[in-house]
C-alpha cells in the first residue's frame, strides 16, 4: 500500500512543488515570468476601471476581517485575503487582456492575486521576498502547464468549459501552498481541495461572468491550501483519476513531472502570448491580416472607401463562441472574429478604445459587419499553436485584396519588446496610479530577484507615492 502510495502522479505533484527551491529557476525563467507579472499588474490595474470589477467589489465590501490585504489601485479601503485576490483576478481578466498559453489558459491572473494577498497576511517575522514570490508564481505557473499536457483535446482553443477555472484554480493552489511553505503531505492535500473548487462552463464567454472565472481561481486555490494547512484531507489520487481531474477532459492521461536533481520548466520552452489589445486571443491574427491588407484600400486622408467594398471574407478556425456577427455589448465584441477584422479595416488597429459603446454602434462598423463573413478551412486547426487567418475584401468592381497572418505580434514565437511590453504596462496602470507609483512598479518587478520584502510591490498597488517606500528595496 504505500510503495502505490508514493507512486501515484498526485503524490508526485505534491513531493515536486514542496521541493522546488529558487535554485531551480533558470534566467529565461525569471525574466519571462517577470515580463508575465509586470503585464498582468498593468491589465489588472487597468481592468479596475469595468463595470464587473465594481459589481464585485461591491459584493465584496460585505465581508470584514482584521487580516486584510491590498485592492489593486485602491488605498481607500482594503479586503480579506480571499477576495483581495477575487477581486484582483477579476480586474485582470475583466477586458480579457490577460497572458495566454498553449495548451489554452490565461496562466498568470489565477496565481498573481492570490500571492500578493497572501503575503500581506504572513506574520510579521515571516518576509516575503522578490525571490520568494518569483518561485511560487512559477510553480503555479508550471503546474498549470503541466496539468494542461494531460490532455490533447486541451490543446485546442476549449469547447465545454474555461480551462483557467480549473487548472488555475489548481495553480493557485499550488503557488499558495508553496508561499505558505507546506509539506508535501499538504501541498498534494492542497491540490485535491482545489480540484472540489473547479470547472466553469465556456457558455458564460462574451459576458462579465467570464472574469469571474478567474477571480474564483485565485480566490479557491488560496482557500484550499489555507484548508490543506490545516491538515483538511482530500482524495490523495486527485491527479490519478477519471473522476479526480479527469472527469474535465475525455483523453486525460497523467504523467509525472521531471525528477528535481534535474527539473525542466515548461516557461524555459515556451513563452506565452501577451496582447496588445483587449479581446479574445484568436482575434488578433485577424487584426494582425487586416492592418496588413488596410494599406491596399485606404484613401489619402487614411480613411477606408466603404461603399467600395462588396464582401469581406474572414478564414478562420471553427470557433463558436468567437463567431458574432453583430456584437451588442463590450463583452461580445471582444469574442468576435468579424469585430476585430471590421474595426481594424476600420481604424488601422484595435485598442482599449475600440470596445466603447460608441465605437461599438457606430454605423459605418455596422455597415462593414453586413459585408462580413467567416470562412473555416478545414487545414485551420483551432490551436493557438497552429491556426491562422486569411482575409479577403473583394471590391464592387471585382478586384480582390488578401492577406494571411500565422504569427500575430504578441505571440509566443513573435513575443512584444520589452520597450513595447512596458509601454502597454504603462499606458494600463497609468490610468489608475500616480506616475511615480507607474515607474515605481516596473522598477520593483525589474528588479524582482533582487527585493527584500514585497511590501514595496503592494504598497505601489494601492497607489502609495512615498520615498519611504522605496527605501524598502534592496537593490545592489
Amino acid at each position: 500500500k504505500m510503495l502505490e502510495f508514493f507512486n501515484t502522479v498526485t503524490e508526485n505533484f505534491g513531493n515536486v512543488i514542496h521541493g522546488l527551491k529558487a535554485s531551480h529557476l533558470t534566467d529565461l525563467v525569471i525574466q519571462r515570468s517577470k515580463r508575465m507579472i509586470l503585464d498582468t499588474l498593468g491589465v489588472g490595474l487597468l481592468g479596475t476601471s469595468t463595470e464587473v470589477f465594481h459589481k464585485v467589489i461591491q459584493y465584496s465590501k460585505i465581508y470584514r476581517s482584521d487580516a486584510s490585504s491590498t485592492v489593486w489601485g485602491h488605498s481607500d479601503f482594503r479586503l480579506p485575503p480571499l477576495y483581495a485576490a477575487f477581486v484582483n483576478g477579476v480586474a485582470v481578466h475583466s477586458m480579457d487582456f490577460d497572458d495566454t498559453w498553449h495548451p489554452a489558459t490565461h496562466p498568470s491572473g489565477a496565481v498573481l492575486p492570490a500571492l500578493l494577498a497572501l503575503s500581506e497576511v504572513l506574520p510579521q517575522k515571516q518576509k516575503f521576498s522578490g525571490l520568494d514570490l518569483l518561485l511560487a508564481f512559477n510553480v503555479g505557473i508550471e503546474v498549470q502547464g503541466r496539468l494542461m499536457r494531460f490532455s490533447n483535446e486541451a490543446s485546442n482553443v476549449p469547447k465545454r468549459f474555461h480551462p483557467p477555472a480549473v487548472v488555475g484554480t489548481i495553480g493557485s493552489a499550488a503557488a499558495t501552498a508553496k508561499l505558505l511553505a507546506l509539506d508535501q503531505f499538504k501541498c498534494k492535500a492542497a491540490l485535491a481541495v482545489a480540484a472540489s473548487y473547479a470547472g466553469a462552463p465556456m457558455a458564460n464567454a462574451a459576458t462579465q461572468t467570464k472574469p469571474l472565472h478567474i477571480g474564483n481561481a485565485a480566490r479557491h486555490g488560496l482557500e484550499a491550501a489555507c484548508l490543506a494547512s490545516l491538515s483538511l484531507q482530500g482524495n490523495k489520487q486527485i491527479l490519478d483519476m477519471e473522476s479526480g481531474l479527469g472527469a474535465f477532459y475525455t483523453d486525460y492521461t497523467p504523467q509525472f513531472l521531471p525528477t528535481l536533481q534535474s527539473y525542466s520548466w515548461l516557461l524555459d520552452q515556451q513563452d506565452v502570448a501577451i496582447k496588445r489589445f483587449p479581446a479574445h486571443l484568436g482575434t488578433h491574427w485577424v487584426a494582425d491580416a487586416v492592418s496588413s491588407l488596410r494599406k491596399h484600400l485606404v484613401e489619402s486622408d487614411d480613411s477606408v472607401p466603404i461603399s467600395r467594398i462588396k464582401r469581406i471574407v474572414v478564414k478562420v478556425p471553427d470557433v463558436r463562441y468567437v463567431n458574432r456577427p453583430f456584437p451588442n455589448s463590450e463583452h461580445e465584441a471582444r469574442h468576435s472574429f468579424q469585430f476585430a477584422a471590421c474595426t481594424a479595416l476600420l481604424d488601422g488597429s484595435i485598442s482599449v478604445q475600440s470596445f466603447s459603446d460608441q465605437n461599438i454602434s457606430r454605423p459605418e462598423l455596422k455597415e462593414l459587419l453586413s459585408k462580413t463573413k467567416l470562412e473555416h478551412p478545414a487545414d485551420n486547426k483551432p490551436s493557438f499553436e497552429n491556426l491562422y487567418c486569411e482575409v479577403n475584401v473583394t471590391l464592387q468592381d471585382g478586384k480582390v485584396f488578401s492577406e494571411r497572418c500565422d504569427t500575430f505580434y504578441g505571440h509566443w514565437r513573435k513575443p512584444l519588446s520589452t520597450e513595447d511590453l512596458k509601454k502597454k504596462f504603462h499606458s494600463n496602470a497609468s490610468s489608475v496610479l500616480s506616475v511615480e507609483a507607474t515607474e515605481g512598479i516596473i522598477e520593483t518587478v525589474d528588479n524582482l530577484e533582487k527585493i527584500e520584502d514585497c511590501f514595496v510591490l503592494s504598497a505601489f498597488l494601492k497607489g502609495t507615492q512615498s520615498t519611504k517606500v522605496l527605501s524598502k528595496m534592496c537593490l545592489p
